[in-house]
């Protein structure tokens, strides 16, 4: 069976890999698209070998962008910071990689302003409990949004209704910044000014997203959903409150971008082969990232967990099929793709959480509330690890038999079948079980 568009989804804490392997799947695509997040969001894409060996780091971009003649766009449902997406063309065109003519960005898109950041990084400081945000004013631009006081994109094509709009939400922002917060005052003609004045460079840019997808929909292309972060940080169905301010689950494709959910045929989860996570909040697998010789530590120091945006260590541990299950069950996933096998090589014995035990009942679903989650004492089975090296490997056979039988374990745990498989990150380090575009 053929299928013409498919939605990419992180399933556990966000980093799980997801760059490399939309630039892998638009090999088949004509088309990619971001629908939520912001420039919170860190994709990591390594292209070519050797001396032509070229990494490029994207927050805003589609990670598409990289490959020649492929549309990249972004929808309604992210936030964007005009300024940031300006440098990181900025920086795609100074290697040689054509942007500005192969970009769409909504006029729906929510704006960043300088008040927003402002307002996360002084409201971080304020609490007690840090949430890990990472300062870039997402969180609150999507809470302007959703009070209905957000300046969008196509605001800025009419200046006096800007400046009039930008004038009455920062008389509020100011007050709590200064009267709530006890921090400096944002200046209201430098943040009118420097918003007018990357207009002429956006326009170019600006179209109605939905419309163009539904016409390359209907004209036969395929087109590629990409997500951003996790699904278990998304603002309804993460970890909350620790969470991000956007909706991460494979739902929001439709509604981040003007699709009918019709239009979305396959619904890839890319996972870790183990797990990781940045910032705050419950995670009952966690292991000792800072001991030499102890399986936290390989998977820290060989997985080079460092976020892409907040370049802070990534907390680490073992495969938690119980929250696995609950990310397979909010995004109707149809299949899997695990990521950084290659770094449990040489782990004599491994270990996956296949659940918990809660106030003295095991269960075998991630809790829905944060406070019951950093209460769960997992509940571990163990396998044998492999001493092979599975770097690079693109064949299911090439595999150690450890290895093929971890992978199957995860894929009976889980409940969804492993359709790719990959081994590093370039792009023919890669198995492919069940292609997601089909055929």
């Amino acid at each position: 069976m053929m299928n013409k568009n498919v939605v990419v989804i992180g399933t556990q804490w966000g980093d799980e890999g997801k760059g490399k392997i939309v630039d892998w799947l638009t090999d088949h695509a004509q088309g990619v698209v971001r629908f939520q997040g912001g420039h919170n969001a860190g994709h990591t894409l390594v292209i070519g070998q050797g001396a032509a060996q070229r990494e490029y780091k994207l927050n805003l971009v589609p990670s598409g962008i990289v490959r020649e003649g492929i549309k990249c766009y972004i929808g309604n449902g992210v936030v964007l910071d005009v300024a940031h997406l300006l440098e990181e063309i900025k920086g795609l065109e100074s290697v040689g990689v054509e942007v500005r003519n192969r970009l769409m960005v909504s006029p729906g898109c929510p704006l960043i302003m300088g008040y927003h950041v402002a307002m996360d990084k002084a409201r971080e400081a304020a609490r007690n409990i840090k949430i890990g945000t990472t300062g870039k004013g997402i969180g609150p631009t999507y809470e302007d949004k959703v009070a209905r006081r957000a300046l969008r994109v196509y605001d800025l094509f009419y200046p006096e209704r800007f400046a009039e709009k930008l004038r009455e939400v920062m008389e509020y922002h100011n007050f709590v910044l200064t009267k709530y917060l006890g921090v400096a005052a944002v200046d209201y003609q430098s943040e009118l000014d420097q918003a007018l004045s990357r207009v002429d460079q956006l326009s170019p840019m600006v179209g109605d997203v939905s419309a163009a997808l539904y016409a390359a929909n209907q004209a036969g292309d395929k087109l590629l959903f990409e997500g951003a972060q996790g699904t278990l940080l998304d603002i309804d169905h993460g970890t909350y409150p620790y969470v991000t301010s956007s909706n991460c689950v494979a739902g929001q494709a439709a509604a981040g971008t003007g699709v009918g959910p019709q239009v979305l045929d396959y619904v890839l989860g890319i996972t870790k082969a183990y797990c990781t996570r940045v910032g705050g909040g419950p995670f009952p697998s966690e292991l000792d990232i800072e001991t030499l010789d102890t399986p936290g530590f390989q998977m820290s120091d060989k997985g080079r967990e460092i976020g892409t945006v907040t370049k802070r260590k990534r907390r680490c541990g073992w495969f938690d099929a119980a929250a696995l299950r609950r990310s397979a069950r909010i995004n109707g996933l149809t299949g899997l793709c695990i990521t950084k096998l290659d770094v449990l090589d040489g782990i004599p014995e491994l270990e996956i959480c296949t659940g918990y035990k809660l106030d003295g009942k095991v269960i075998d679903l991630l809790p829905v509330g944060a406070d019951d989650l950093a209460r769960c004492e997992p509940i571990y089975e163990r396998m044998p690890g492999w001493t092979e090296n599975t770097f690079g490997i693109n064949t299911w056979e090439g595999l150690p038999l450890n290895a093929r039988n971890y992978l199957k374990r995860l894929e009976t745990l889980c409940e969804v079948p492993v359709a790719i498989v990959s081994t590093g990150p370039e792009r023919d380090q890669t198995i492919v079980l069940r292609h997601p575009f089909g055929g």
